[in-house]
């Protein structure tokens, strides 16, 4: 199909759909003349009568013009995009000469709708003076571009990967423009995708759906680009983050903010203080969590909550808090142990604290009778059964508590106790449900592929069969933690799978099958040790068969860790170095050697090959 077609075909009737949907229609000549040149990425016109109008009292035309220079002259980095966003959120200033004082800048009215102007046009031109590009649609709120979206023939077989690589040109060559976009969008007629600005890897290109409509071409589009949708997208969904030092940004999938505006719902409701949120592992519960948070802090009808967040590994606290800080959320307090969170509680605080369930341990009961607490309990199916949740639902009786899970809770012994605890309010036991087969449909979650490996290598199967998989089906491991409590009771086993012959075999095997399937691909791998020790054999053999930079283990350390472990202990900040040199497919090293670290929560997309 060829180009001329290809517009009449999915361009036109997307526009179409979006000016039916009650975007205002700019043909490229009247954007152009609104933008006064291609060079500028914003309807300057626009932008300095709605700066004004929506800062009545605070922005003259010189202001105006001022801010709109600083507003388009952002960094072309991601940090740009940061910056742009915090205009479009309220969160920059301006100075008042008459009030001698700062004032928040209102670029967008959030809460107003009708305030705002939405434009669309196509074939938009830019130019930075060195290469020129042009996008197929870019919609615009109050002369400010916010989605950008390249349009393909369905006839097309690589259609999206080819507007994706369009897109990813745009932010090399079109940086200036791609600094204030924060969303962008691809479609072939069939489906429609879209992602954040600045995070352009494919796995981050979601397939939009909304729940109660239709999967036609004109129902994707309008439900997508509904203007109250794209300021709400705009306001609550789009999260940066600071990864190891590096900023990231997301914006959140269907399910995700399906489940944030049922959790709002349920929080608002008075007669129900319960719900559970059941998101198959990988879909992204700790940013649902983050942007229940947010909402629940900023909603003024909750009169300043206290919003709790509760995790059970130290190690998942210190990446929520992080997490948190970096998106601008104000007041986070940690509760680093159980005397520092009865003091948060007793004294009142307000604003999100982040502790672990075990410090509910023997809490009293009563400690605070607000109504206005909100308790989101991270691995909702193991840490609220028994004493620690009679505890905690004890301490804040008033309190409304959603928990998130992302195990199948009701094969598990543990998991029936879920649905008592948190879904009581809820016929089908659940606020919300995003299964594993949903997920492998939209992408969100892959398939893995299984190879066995040689005979020789295999664990006898009667020793794993008692010591093991009669043992995990009963106590129904789903994630590690649970997983490691049955290995410390397979003591037979692990000392099988430690044996330095068997090591030493081991690693030959994994030495040779990585030099010849997975490095040629430009791919790394993982190693998983049954425990630390073994982490550290493993290495040790490895590097007979591998230079040494190739493997790192990464273990946690321990205070009595005899010699021969204690030489792998890292540092916070070595540890963060080879996280960050992992994931880039030129760097050292090739091969991480764990066994419970980074096994989740850990984003590396050069990861093809775990061997187990």
């Amino acid at each position: 199909m060829s180009l001329r077609s290809e517009r009449q075909v999915v361009q036109k009737p997307l526009v179409r759909y979006a000016i039916e949907a009650g975007w205002t229609y700019l043909s490229p000549d009247d954007a152009l003349r609104l933008r006064h040149a291609e060079i500028s990425p914003i309807l300057y016109d626009i932008f300095i009568q709605k700066v004004q109008s929506l800062n009545s009292n605070i922005v003259d035309l010189l202001k105006a013009e001022d801010i709109a220079g600083r507003f388009v002259r952002v960094p072309p980095t991601i940090e740009g995009n940061l910056q742009a966003w915090e205009y479009l959120k309220g969160l920059k200033t301006v100075f008042v000469e008459a009030e001698k004082r700062e004032r928040n800048l209102r670029l967008v009215d959030f809460d107003n709708p009708g305030r705002n102007v939405f434009h669309v046009t196509d074939e938009f031109s830019f130019t930075n003076g060195v290469h020129t590009i042009r996008a197929d649609v870019v919609f615009l709120i109050n002369g400010i571009p916010i989605i950008l979206i390249e349009t393909k023939a369905a006839t097309r077989l690589d259609g999206i990967a080819e507007g994706l690589d369009q897109v990813r040109r745009y932010h090399r060559e079109g940086a200036e423009l791609a600094a204030l976009t924060q969303i962008f969008s691809l479609t072939h007629m069939i489906q429609y995708y879209y992602g954040a600005t600045w995070n352009t890897s494919h796995k981050n290109l979601f397939n939009w759906k909304e729940e109660s409509a239709g999967k036609d071409f004109e129902t994707l589009v309008k439900t997508f680009v509904a203007p109250e949708r794209v300021l709400r997208v705009l306001r609550d969904f789009i999260l940066f983050t600071r990864k190891d030092d590096e900023l990231q940004k997301v914006v959140m999938r269907p399910h995700q903010m399906r489940a944030v505006e049922r959790a709002m719902v349920r929080a608002h409701d008075p007669a129900k203080h319960r719900g559970l949120i059941w998101h198959t592992q990988g879909s992204g519960k700790t940013y649902t969590m983050i942007i229940i948070a947010k909402r629940l802090v900023e909603e003024p009808v909750f009169k300043n909550p206290t919003v709790l967040m509760l995790v059970d590994r130290t190690e998942l606290e210190t990446q929520l808090f992080g997490n948190l800080a970096a998106v601008g959320l104000g007041s986070v307090e940690v509760a680093n142990s159980k005397e520092r969170l009865k003091e948060l509680l007793r004294n009142d605080t307000r604003g999100i604290i982040v502790s672990m369930i075990h410090k509910f341990d023997d809490i009293p009961a009563n400690i605070n009778t607000r109504s206005n607490i909100f308790v989101l309990v991270d691995e909702a199916h193991r840490t609220t059964g028994g004493d620690l949740g009679n505890y905690l639902m004890g301490a804040l009786p008033k309190a409304t508590y959603l928990g998130f899970t992302g195990t199948p809770v009701d094969k598990t012994a543990y998991g029936k106790g879920t649905f008592k605890v948190f879904g009581i309010d809820d016929p089908q036991g659940y606020l919300d449900k995003y299964s594993i087969a949903e997920s492998v449909e939209d992408g969100t979650t892959v398939p893995l592929y299984y190879s066995l490996a040689p005979n020789e290598m295999r664990v006898n199967r009667e020793v794993l069969e008692k010591e093991f998989l009669e043992l995990a089906e009963a106590e129904g491991v789903s994630d590690i933690e649970e997983l490691n409590r049955v290995l410390d009771k397979a003591v037979n086993l692990k000392n099988m799978l430690k044996n330095r012959e068997r090591v030493q075999r081991v690693a030959q095997y994994i030495a040779k099958h990585f030099k010849e399937n997975v490095e040629p691909l430009g791919y790394k791998a993982f190693i998983v040790g049954v425990d630390r020790e073994a982490c550290c054999l493993l290495k040790e053999a490895l590097n007979q068969y591998l230079p040494d930079d190739y493997s790192k283990v990464v273990i946690s350390p321990g205070h009595n860790d005899p010699p021969e472990l204690a030489r792998y202990h890292l540092s916070d900040e070595d540890e963060k170095a080879i996280r960050k040199a992992f994931i880039k497919p030129e760097a050292l090293p090739k091969i991480l050697i764990v066994t419970e670290k980074l096994l989740t929560g850990y984003d590396a997309p050069v990861l093809y090959c775990m061997y187990l």
